[in-house]
């Protein structure tokens, strides 16, 4: 692996909202970790160097929420190379919140526990584009026992997608499998709001406090968001991660980060796409959702970029998602995008616009040297 010096950086994002930007403007690469953080660092020999231009870095982005199946298509959208095209948006991580697209999908105790186990080893060896993808989240179906999640979570599920999208949709008997999930380590995802495709269930407050998730699912709504009121229950009377969307209600994810803001509970929220999905593909989803809780939802945005950064890594136990010492050196380069109201990556979220991205890095690998799909940096990175 190449060991690279990246230099001149003009803002780092920590990925932590408690410490979200850090006071260096260097850091080193080497076997795929970030090696050391700080100032005017010298390259050792045979490095390669990496100028950032005065640009901004940021760990990695991660989406919370990918409606994945196997391999990169999605039958949902009939579209290939979808991840290909978020990692140029600079998702560097996707998370699934269940195969449920699949064609045929199977809706009993054995077809959901074999299908899960499929995804999440597949997933285990599949990158497209260099992204990575913590596949196999398990659909609960009825039947399932305490017994199928031991052998789930020992060949590598570590997610139950969305409760509400199988047959399981009694809060009681869905408490009962969240339980015995939590208890072997997995992340528990539920539906919340109305209903999103053909099978799928409402789920209210009252529903979420009975099941005690770990993620509220797009509390804004996939498409269709809880009312005000439930949401607010939703926030103050749980202790759940708490998602919001892209392919949702623009004003609930407003009043939701409003909420947290105001709480003084940033660290309980993460950021997802909740594609593919009738909404469609969005490839700059991720970018887009900070872009709003900075500009709508009056969040710091360095603090916003953290949200979709280190929340989720450090809710499903990854290695990636904060720039420091011997984390995945997963980093994404880039800045207000050409033209806007913005000086720079900060005021240009505020102002509500995208960033442009001008290099993109999996593990210590650079995998996108100008994104095809956002708007091209004020300030670029480049190796030299």
């Amino acid at each position: 692996m190449t060991v690279w010096l990246v230099n001149n950086i003009g803002l780092m994002i920590s990925g932590d909202v408690q410490q979200p930007v850090i006071d260096a403007d260097s850091l080193l690469v080497a076997e795929g970790r970030i090696a050391e953080i700080g100032s005017s660092l010298d390259a050792p020999a045979g490095a390669g160097v990496i100028d950032a231009g005065g640009g901004a870095v940021c760990p990695g982005l991660i989406d919370s929420h990918c409606h994945v199946v196997l391999g990169d298509y999605t039958p949902r959208q009939q579209m290939q190379n979808f991840l290909d095209s978020m990692l140029h948006g600079g998702v560097t991580t996707a998370i699934s919140a269940g195969e449920v697209h699949l064609p045929g999908r199977p809706k009993d105790a054995v077809g959901t526990k074999i299908l899960a186990i499929l995804a999440a080893r597949s997933w285990a060896s599949v990158r497209p584009g260099g992204m990575k993808v913590l596949g196999g989240a398990v659909i609960l179906e009825k039947g399932l026992t305490e017994t199928d999640f031991d052998e789930m979570a020992a060949q590598g599920v570590r997610v139950v997608g969305e409760i509400g999208l199988g047959s399981v949709k009694d809060p009681d008997e869905a408490a009962e499998m969240c339980r015995w999930a939590k208890k072997r380590g997995m992340v528990v995802m539920m539906h919340s709001g109305g209903t999103s495709i053909p099978g799928s269930s409402v789920a209210g407050a009252a529903d979420i406090m009975t099941v005690k998730p770990s993620v509220v699912a797009h509390i804004n709504g996939a498409p269709t968001a809880m009312s005000a009121e439930e949401a607010k229950q939703v926030v103050t009377q749980t202790d759940a991660a708490i998602e919001i969307v892209q392919c949702g209600n623009v004003k609930r994810a407003a009043q939701v980060t409003e909420l947290i803001n105001e709480r003084g509970e940033a660290h309980r929220l993460i950021l997802g796409n909740d594609a593919p999905s009738g909404t469609g593909v969005v490839t700059l989803g991720i970018l887009r959702n900070i872009s709003w809780l900075a500009s709508l939802g009056g969040m710091d945005p360095a603090v916003a970029i953290c949200t979709a950064t280190g929340n989720t890594a450090r809710l499903y136990e990854l290695n990636r998602g904060i720039i420091a010492e011997g984390c995945e050196a997963d980093l994404v380069f880039l800045d207000a995008s050409m033209g806007s109201a913005g000086s720079d990556l900060l005021s240009s979220l505020v102002e509500g616009d995208t960033p442009g991205i001008s290099m993109v890095m999996v593990e210590g690998e650079i995998v996108i040297t100008k994104s095809r799909n956002t708007p091209p940096p004020v300030r670029k990175a480049k190796v030299v």
